[in-house]
């Protein structure tokens, strides 16, 4: 990698060109530490920015996965989800996530980064794009039919408390879930390397609570049987899909949280092996109960694949990366039908499967395929992995029962605050928009304007 060549090099310019003393070598041994810690600044800050473009492939994936008359509103949502996001974290979120610990539950101070400097604004950066990522995932579960100034409300409660709360039982280095009663009683730490929980789960499971008090689409059932309300720009959706793929450079690589990490290639590795396996295994699934791949589906095979190897890319080898990514893409399609056969909910893209389903899968692969850092493990010394290996790895059950826990709680927490909070939204402000308004199209309705005017005149 680049920062690696910029590393040699310097180490080679110091040691053929400056003297030998005893001086010296302690000056370069101060330069190549500064010159680390610049470049993981430096990485951290692209990483950040490479996530941050997951807002533009979040939006284009909804709107393609859509009807033509909610474009505006949906990219209105998504806009506003990471400008609200931005302002959010700054003032509470940070604080609360990171901030000094009470009890393991939340932060207590850090508000509006006081007393913040350079590491901690660089920290902040590469977390805020991840905090309104969650809010983004409850938009295209609830699309086209949720009022905008509850969905806005919402966002600022996502980011201000919902993420950052649990975030702090798992990043923190202080909360719930790494260290005491609950650790001390299983006897290792729960791992999330990149988020599979922290933000695909609560983004997930809170998408859930909102879809089943917003209800259905009109249309969407037909006497108890799903019915298929195409979304009106499958170019647009794929495209969404792949510019997610390429967020999980930034999403994954940049948690390694350290330029200099040796194990940055594997995650990578992994992350994109997962992926692939995910996209196949689905696309073979639809080709083979319907005579046909589906193309939306597969697209969210994909995903799913990323999700699920997000907590354990840095723990895991590259064949039990495939696998890990090979079930979620089961999952997103089983999750899929369960949620509109059994549940009746209507998400129309998917986000519940992909982000909640498979996000849990991905923290209970953990305990079964990591590897552990012991002598002999390709992961020998790696700081950013699970600290034993998983059940299939002859790590026992210790590994498995806490990320389990983590499974629960990640389900209680997102589900239960979030039912509440909408519940109380629509109680306060009305969660669902009319059904006039709902067939008109928020477009017109919560924004006055079409995405596609042209379009709207042409029918007229």
């Amino acid at each position: 990698m680049i920062w690696q060549v910029l590393l040699l090099m310097s180490v080679i310019f110091m040691v053929f060109i400056g003297p030998a003393s005893a001086e010296t070598m302690e000056e370069n041994a101060a330069a190549i530490a500064d010159l680390q810690t610049a470049l993981t600044f430096m990485w951290l800050l692209i990483a950040g920015a490479i996530v941050f473009l997951m807002h533009a492939g979040f939006s284009l994936v909804e709107i393609g996965l859509t009807r033509t008359k909610n474009t505006a509103n949906i990219l209105m949502k998504n806009f506003m989800t990471i400008s609200l996001g931005i302002i959010v974290y700054w003032a509470v979120g940070w604080g609360i996530m990171y901030g000094a610990d009470y009890a393991g539950l939340i932060g207590i101070d850090q508000f509006f980064l006081m007393g913040a400097d350079n590491a901690v604004w660089n920290g902040w950066w590469f977390q805020m794009v991840f905090a309104a990522t969650g809010a983004t995932i409850v938009s295209g579960a609830m699309a086209e039919r949720t009022d905008f100034k509850a969905y806005l409300i919402y966002t600022i409660l996502m980011v201000a408390l919902i993420y950052p709360v649990y975030g702090h039982w798992v990043w923190s280095g202080s909360g719930i879930l790494t260290t005491g009663f609950i650790v001390d009683a299983i006897g290792v730490a729960h791992h999330d390397f990149a988020g599979s929980g922290v933000v695909h789960s609560i983004g997930g499971y809170s998408a859930l609570a909102g879809v089943l008090l917003v209800g259905a689409r009109i249309g969407k059932f037909k006497n108890g049987k799903p019915m298929a309300i195409p979304g009106h720009s499958l170019p647009l959706a794929f495209l969404g899909t792949l510019i997610l793929a390429f967020g999980w450079v930034g999403f994954n690589g940049g948690s390694t949280l350290d330029a200099n990490d040796p194990f940055a290639n594997l995650v990578i590795a992994n992350t994109f092996i997962a992926a692939g396996a995910g996209a196949i295994i689905v696309m073979i699934i639809t080709w083979m109960k319907t005579g046909k791949p589906d193309p939306s589906l597969t697209a969210n095979g994909l995903l799913a694949g990323l999700v699920a190897i997000t907590a354990p890319c840095g723990s895991v080898s590259n064949s039990g990366a495939f696998i890990i990514g090979l079930i979620g893409g089961i999952i997103v399609y089983v999750g899929v039908m369960f949620n509109e056969n059994v549940l009746k909910v209507d998400d129309p893209v998917g986000a519940i499967a992909v982000h909640g389903y498979s996000g849990s899968w991905g923290l209970i692969a953990v305990g079964l395929f990591a590897l552990g850092t012991g002598e002999g493990s390709i992961l020998e010394g790696a700081a950013y992995t699970a600290e034993t290996a998983g059940l299939f790895y002859g790590g026992g059950v210790g590994l498995l029962m806490i990320q389990l826990v983590a499974v629960v709680l990640s389900i209680v927490w997102a589900f239960g605050i979030s039912f509440i909070i909408f519940k109380i939204l629509d109680v306060v402000i009305g969660l669902r928009v009319s059904e006039e308004h709902e067939i008109a199209g928020l477009d017109v309705v919560e924004h006055g304007i079409s995405a596609y005017p042209e379009f709207l005149l042409a029918k007229e």
